[in-house]
């Protein structure tokens, strides 16, 4: 049994635990791209992966939590494909809005990413080294993150509450879960 820093057991790693690359071969034991051994803990200073689709960033052991067994640890790409069985929302609704790298919400577009990356983590941030571009839609983002949907707004304006009640809609929709 393969214990990981928090104590529970691990998965064998399907992946290289630094930086999340598949290997080349099944029976490879050397990381094609950053060359550590599959299955060694990442070095401290690396840049660890993160999940593509909920935004985790696996743990310093190369590991995140299994979202089908809560006493299991595994490596992003098995992590990756139990977003099959526990999608983070509604994705195939949110894709059907889509123009290009932009999203239609009402009568505002936002970028695609920055709109998803919000319904998903409900943080307002572009993320690492990357300027976020503000607009209606972003706006009403960061105040329904800060002060939630409901909350009068000082100074608030009509555009920016039709904005917030865009938005609104639209996480209720991209989180219902389908039956």
């Amino acid at each position: 049994m393969i214990l990981s820093l928090r104590g529970r057991q691990a998965a064998p790693p399907r992946s290289c635990l630094q930086c999340g690359t598949e290997p080349a071969r099944p029976d490879a034991t050397i990381c094609r791209r950053c060359g550590l051994r599959i299955g060694d803990p990442p070095s401290a200073s690396a840049t660890l992966p993160s999940c593509p689709l909920c935004y985790k960033t696996v743990d310093d052991d190369g590991r995140l939590d299994s979202l089908a067994n809560s006493s299991l640890r595994v490596d992003i790409l098995s992590h990756i494909a139990e977003h099959d069985r526990f999608p983070v929302g509604d994705d195939e609704f949110l894709e059907s809005m889509r123009r290009g790298d932009r999203i239609r919400i009402g009568r505002w577009d936002a970028p695609f990413d920055v709109v998803r990356r919000y319904l998903v983590t409900g943080a307002v941030e572009a993320g690492r080294n990357r300027a976020m571009q503000h607009n209606a839609v972003v706006t009403a983002m960061a105040q329904i993150g800060r002060w939630g949907s409901d909350t009068p707004v000082i100074g608030d304006q009509p555009e920016w509450r039709e904005a917030r009640a865009a938005v609104t809609s639209l996480m209720e929709r991209y989180h219902f879960r389908r039956a």
